[in-house]
């Protein structure tokens, strides 16, 4: 079968990367192969494929090196959180559609837990320790965020083509300070993207090693494009809170192009400030960054804070869903799609676009409520350095970040 795994196939060795799953597993056992990675995995989606890598094909080899590449390779192609949606296809290959829900649960219910329980102490802790340690969250925010920018300009937006893009995109951005500039932007890049030279535009690719049946990647297409589209429409025809918010997740779930950072101006623009007010919102931001796991699951954080348990996994869902539905999608016909250079430069425009929304969230709500004067400039800088030239871990820096902003209010 080219370009895929039989359903119940068996997969040999080859000279890049030897043996390589040997045999189906349970959903039970990638259910607590995944809990373990989401208890341990900390430093953000380039991390995680880090420890993916070391564990699925070094230790379990449960697939190859070239078969983990592919898999990656679609993911960063796809919109959705490139390290969640990896972890999914290797659930559906061990255990089929069972194990993909396996995978996501176990990856993302340590830090979920986490995140709603910080959501439900934050008034607590407001009370007993003061403002100034929330305030440093803000700034931690600042420093992760400066540095997500400059990571992904590197690799984005790297010659003067995709950063003039990656600059229009901001602008769009700033000017149209809503989910419609966002989405514009983002639209604009893949227009734009078409005209790019083919200097600008990756080429390399090969054959995806598993497999999806093509009536099951319809389906899920179909659902997942008659979602985005009809969910606004319901929403305006049957107005409610819970409809609301499954909307806009799922929308943002949708439109996260180049990693999961993304995904702050777009939640950002749904909730604030209709629901969570901005302090709420890059404090969570800030904690997301101390726990392990996917950051996909700061929406869990924003739930809890509208309205609890029930509405934190309403807006986990929403936001996690169109990865379950794009990858499942995409599988059968990735080798066509990733094969054409049009495709390829669309996306390219796409990417550097989503650098752009990346800086305008950078000025607006990270910058503009974390660095409010000299010191806090100071903290961020300092956070900064650690984290770009010590390499310092995200946790440790928010923790400190933390620290900091308490001392300096009480100075």
């Amino acid at each position: 079968m080219k370009g895929g795994w039989p359903r119940d196939a068996v997969i040999r060795g080859d000279s890049n990367g030897g043996s390589a799953m040997k045999e189906q597993s349970s959903a039970g056992e990638v259910f607590l192969v995944f809990l373990r990675m989401g208890l341990t995995s900390f430093g953000g989606p380039v991390a995680h494929l880090g420890y993916f890598r070391e564990e699925f094909v070094v230790r379990r080899q449960w697939l190859d090196d070239r078969s983990y590449a592919d898999l990656v390779a679609l993911c960063q192609f796809l919109p959705g959180p490139a390290s969640s949606q990896v972890g999914l296809a290797i659930g559906l290959s061990r255990a089929s559609y069972l194990g993909a829900l396996a995978a996501w649960a176990g990856f993302t219910l340590p830090s979920t837990i986490a995140l709603v329980v910080f959501a439900y102490s934050l008034a607590t802790l407001e009370g007993a320790l003061g403002m100034g340690w929330l305030h440093g969250l803000k700034v931690a925010a600042v420093a992760v965020v400066a540095l997500a920018v400059l990571g992904m300009a590197r690799s984005l937006a790297p010659d003067r083509e995709r950063a003039t893009l990656a600059v229009a995109g901001a602008v769009v951005a700033i000017a149209v300070p809503n989910a419609w500039g966002q989405i514009g932007a983002i639209v604009l890049g893949a227009i734009i993207g078409l005209m790019l030279p083919r200097s600008a535009v990756p080429g390399d690719h090969s054959s995806l090693p598993l497999s999806v049946s093509r009536g099951a990647a319809v389906t899920a297409l179909v659902a997942f494009f008659g979602l985005l589209i009809c969910l606004p429409v319901l929403q305006s025809a049957f107005p409610s809170q819970p409809l609301a918010l499954f909307d806009g997740f799922y929308r943002a779930g949708s439109l996260v192009f180049g990693g999961g950072h993304v995904v702050l101006p777009l939640l950002q623009a749904e909730v604030v400030p209709r629901w969570v007010s901005n302090d709420a919102f890059l404090a969570g931001y800030g904690a997301a960054q101390a726990v392990p796991g996917p950051l996909f699951t700061f929406a869990a954080y924003l739930g809890a804070v509208i309205g609890g348990w029930g509405t934190a996994v309403l807006c986990l869902i929403a936001v996690f869903l169109p990865s379950f539905l794009l990858v499942i999608g995409a599988l059968p016909f990735w080798e066509a799609i990733r094969s054409r250079s049009r495709a390829q430069a669309s996306l390219a425009g796409v990417n550097a676009s989503v650098v752009g929304l990346l800086v305008a969230a950078l000025y607006h709500p990270v910058w503009t409520a974390g660095i409010t004067n000299a010191r806090d400039f100071g903290l961020a800088a300092v956070a900064f350095l650690l984290l770009l030239m010590w390499q310092t871990p995200p946790w440790l820096v928010v923790l400190l970040c933390a620290a900091g902003g308490a001392a300096l209010a009480a100075l």
